[in-house]
This record gives structure tokens, sequence and C-alpha cells, in this order.
């Protein structure tokens, strides 16, 4: 059985609650249950902070043990050049995936830190950027 986890950044635990006509009105605890429900045969796992520091830490605990990480650094991922050093530095390869399409957004949101280490980038399709990376495993 893959042995997966997803990593959830800043804001994401407002899910369901933040700003509905971009990120849905579904909670992530609401969709990762759908989730787990499809993919039966996939271990998922989960973990949020809004801590850069933190986050830093999850991908080193689990970047050498885990068959896959799904990685929403959120808005870090256009200001940490630690989160990407740390995606570079692990063996456990990552899919970058956001909700929105950051393309469609503030310009800063064009530049990312982590993509240039990530087995692949997803990213409009709202909460199914999740499902299509984790069939990416």
């Amino acid at each position: 059985m893959k042995k997966l986890i997803i990593i959830n950044g800043p804001n994401l635990n407002l899910l369901g609650k933040r700003e509905p006509n971009i990120y849905g009105s579904l909670s992530f605890t609401e969709f990762l249950d759908k989730v787990k429900d499809i993919y039966k045969g996939v271990a998922i796992d989960y973990y949020q902070s809004n801590i850069e520091g933190e986050l830093i830490d999850k991908l080193h605990e689990v970047g050498f043990t885990y068959d896959g990480i799904i990685l929403n650094a959120a808005a870090y991922t256009h200001t940490s050049v630690g989160i990407g050093d740390a995606v570079k530095a692990i063996e456990t390869p990552v899919v970058e995936v956001h909700i929105s399409n950051t393309f469609n957004r503030e310009e800063f949101r064009h530049q990312s830190f982590i993509s240039p280490n990530a087995k692949g980038v997803i990213l409009g399709f709202g909460l199914q950027s999740y499902e299509l990376a984790i069939q990416s495993f």
C-alpha cells in the first residue's frame, strides 16, 4: 500500500469558510474523508500548519519514509526559500498543489520556490487538484 501525506500551509485550515468563491465551501476534513473513501488502497496522512518552520520540520520528518508528498504551501510557496530547500533536500517526491490557478491571481503568486524541485505542479482545479496529485503516484 502506498503511503502519501498531504501537507497544507497557512490559512488552509479555513477551507470551507475562507473565500468560498475561490476555495469552495467544503472543509478540508470533509474533503479528505471523501478522498480516503475513494482511494482505499492508499494510506493518506494529513498535516496542516500556519508556521513555516513546522512545515519544514514535517518535510524533514516524512521526506525519507513516505512514497509521496502532496504539498500546498499556500502563500509560503511564493516567499519561502527554506521550504523550497527542504523539498530539494529530501528523497520523497513532492507534488506541488494549489487549489486556485495562481497565474490568474496577483503577480507575486506567479513565482514558486517549490516548483524547481517538485515532481510536478497541479493548480487551478479546486480541491480536485489533490486527487490529481494522488493519482500521479
